[in-house]
């Protein structure tokens, strides 16, 4: 079966819309780069390709695959199809396919395997109280969306001083920002643990990429297997729950990516690309019913479960109306 090659390019932007935007690929590099420099709210988040690819999970029984399609039709109603996008929301600016579940099991993905399946949580920076309660949810979030191992490492600061090609000092917010490229290549890299499907740093400090744009909430590489996410700009105009919420789909999002998710189009999906900070509230913290197979067909997880298992997340840590969605849905794909 032919690999896919996936360059994904997953991007939370904060748009300020009285400029066009351009936004291109550097193919050599795998690289995006933004050439409208008047924008300082801009956030693209680069991923570098080609990973290995482990071998696909077989259904058991067609029984199985049975349930997991009566799984998927039972959820549907919990999910609006995408809308027709308005000049400013992602898909009216980045045309895409999306991916149903029966291509992305076809496509060869990228799947955690028995020698590597743990996720790894780098926390790197200093973190204020706040920071790290949002760090704490988002690991047993993660853990209970993908039904994979996560582990919380030790937090790291950056050994300081830094050399001048790693960081800068922002034009706007006078804020030092850190090369996201860096903390890749430099920090995660050289301690990757051997069983990791992924080495994932987040950090309070703002990342950029390189001297084409303004900042980046992150960069992932598929190839290496690491990735770094910035909480810098991700509490702007934000109570606790919003701050909670954007970070877990951006977690989960992104994590996505790394198993060879590609951008959803079919429903309103925290798999969806989005253009702003309002798409990104805008979306739901569950995947849709093509992403669900997906998650479920790799991690080996009943939906049932797995509906559960976020309802009582939710239940734990007062996300009121997320915990009423999931049990919903746990009940609908039980009455199948």
């Amino acid at each position: 079966m032919k690999q896919l090659r996936f360059i994904f390019i997953f991007l939370f932007l904060t748009l300020s819309f009285a400029c066009e935007n351009k936004i291109i690929i550097n193919e050599s590099e795998n690289k995006i780069v933004n050439n409208e420099p008047k924008e300082e709210n801009k956030l693209q988040t680069p991923i570098n390709s080609q990973p290995s690819v482990s071998s696909q999970p077989p259904f058991k029984t067609s029984e199985d695959l049975n349930n997991l399609i009566k799984a998927m039709k039972a959820v549907e109603p919990f999910f609006k199809p995408m809308s027709e996008p308005t000049a400013d929301e992602w898909l009216a600016n980045f045309k895409e396919d999306g991916q149903t579940f029966e291509q992305y099991a076809g496509g060869n993905p990228i799947l955690p395997t028995p020698e590597r399946k743990t996720l790894y949580i780098q926390p790197l920076g200093a973190f204020d109280s706040k920071q790290q309660k949002i760090i704490e949810l988002t690991v047993e979030y993660m853990q209970k969306f993908f039904d994979l191992p996560v582990k919380r490492l030790p937090q790291k600061k950056f050994e300081e001083p830094l050399s001048p090609d790693n960081y800068r000092t922002n034009q706007f917010t006078k804020k030092r920002q850190i090369r996201a490229g860096f903390v890749l290549e430099e920090i995660l890299q050289p301690n990757l643990p051997k069983d990791a499907a992924a080495l994932i740093a987040f950090t309070n400090e703002d990342l950029f990429l390189d001297k084409n744009v303004r900042f980046v909430f992150g960069q992932a590489s598929l190839k290496d297997r690491v990735a770094v996410w910035s909480l810098f700009r991700l509490d702007d105009y934000a109570d606790f729950e919003k701050f909670l919420k954007r970070t877990l789909k951006v977690a989960v999002h992104e994590t996505g990516h790394m198993f060879s998710f590609a951008h959803c189009t079919k429903y309103e999906c925290v798999m969806s690309g989005t253009n702003h900070l309002g798409e990104t509230d805008r979306h739901p913290i569950d995947v849709c019913p093509e992403c669900m197979a997906k998650i479920s067909w790799m991690s080996e997880y009943e939906p049932k479960k797995r509906y559960e298992n976020l309802a009582e997340f939710c239940r734990t840590h007062n996300l009121k109306k997320d915990y009423v969605e999931f049990s919903r849905k746990a009940f609908a794909v039980g009455k199948n």
